[in-house]
């Protein structure tokens, strides 16, 4: 899940990027705009105020453009935000200013949730509605008319809607977003993850391995002789025997690790901080395991006429680091030892070339063995 969370915040980002180029624009213009109405009226506090946001957006524009920000996308938005809205609160407070002023508070949910997110998107918000709230008392609560009942009423509930409104759009887009993000990161019969979601992965997880100089390994997985189930019992049962392999998988290994199905019958697992040889170790013991499980309909054993449904995988182990340390010539090299495996016999997990790397025992399980 986490790699799905870290995933959507890469996917939102882009998004918050436009928004937030867009509002600075927007910013530098009005700012500039309204720097000359009040000079006009000889408000130069707020004038000042005003020009110092235009000047700072600027700032900002130019080096958003020379920078690779995208990374820290919340935070620009952030360093944009407060000073905005300081001076939206200046504005507010400011004697000259009319009671219409208090109109640009509606914006303060809008732009917090679509730059910053629904969490710290909410705390922003509701922090400075309650600072504009107490200016607006504090600065009308002479003025019976502005603070009657019907008026107070109108704006509170106007705010609360488009703070609600804010959210639970933020909260639904980021929803589908995370849903949008699982679709094109697993694969539709199993559940695992698919060979995109594993690239995306394993470059966090080789960053991380190199700045920690961590171990990582990977192990490639193929069934043995699958084609014969879909021939001989059909692809409903093949679609079982899968869930079936991928649940096994799953079970075998730690919350950190991840498991990909890369097609057909094919998987891999990705082992962090993990070296080969336990990387070997691992990969056989979900062998063992596979090989004395049944597969299961049901809560049940699968049994064809009278014939318990069992299977068997061979694989190939490469490390990162001694293998190599593209995902591509980790895989290139476990995929040669898994065909090694196949070679001599099936069922069983190679390291290296020789056989004497091979892991594997004798088949004693009952029921028919693919």
């Amino acid at each position: 899940m986490q790699n799905y969370l870290n995933s959507q915040q890469l996917l939102s980002r882009p998004y918050r990027q436009a928004v937030l180029k867009a509002l600075l624009i927007i910013t530098i213009i009005s700012g500039l705009l309204f720097t000359v109405l009040n000079l006009g009226r000889q408000n130069y506090s707020l004038a000042f105020a005003e020009l110092l946001m235009s000047i700072y957006s600027m700032a900002i524009l130019w080096l958003l453009s020379t920078t690779d920000f995208v990374k820290h996308i919340e935070i620009w938005a952030l360093v944009y935000l407060v000073p905005f809205f300081s001076v939206m609160m200046l504005a507010l407070a400011s004697p000259g200013a009319t009671a219409s002023v208090f109109v640009w508070v509606f914006l303060i949910p809008i732009l917090s949730h679509f730059t910053l997110g629904k969490r710290l998107g909410l705390m922003i918000s509701v922090c400075y509605i309650a600072m504009a709230g107490v200016i607006f008392f504090n600065k009308y609560q002479a003025d019976l008319e502005l603070l009657g009942p019907v008026p107070v009423a109108n704006f509170s509930i106007l705010t609360l809607v488009i703070l609600a409104f804010s959210s639970a759009y933020e909260i639904t887009r980021e929803q589908t977003e995370l849903r949008l993000l699982k679709m094109a990161h697993s694969d539709p019969l199993t559940g695992l993850a698919n060979r995109a979601h594993l690239h995306s992965v394993f470059e966090h997880e080789q960053r991380r391995s190199e700045r920690a100089q961590s171990p990582l390994c990977i192990a490639l997985l193929d069934l043995d002789h699958f084609k014969r189930v879909n021939d001989t019992y059909g692809h409903e049962v093949g679609d079982m025997a899968l869930v079936h392999v991928a649940e096994v998988l799953k079970a075998g290994l730690r919350k950190s690790d991840l498991v990909a199905r890369l097609g057909g019958e094919e998987f891999c697992l990705l082992l962090m901080e993990t070296q080969g040889q336990q990387g070997l170790a691992v990969a056989d013991k979900i062998r063992r395991r596979l090989e004395q499980t049944p597969v299961m309909f049901e809560g049940a054993p699968l049994v064809i006429d009278g014939t318990v449904i069992t299977l068997t995988i061979s694989g190939g182990v490469a490390e990162h680091g001694v293998d190599g340390t593209a995902l591509k010539d980790l895989i290139r090299v476990a995929d040669q030892r898994l065909y090694e495996s196949k070679n001599n016999g099936r069922n069983q997990i190679r390291l290296h070339s020789d056989a004497a790397s091979a892991l594997e025992v004798d088949d004693k399980s009952p029921g028919l063995l693919f």
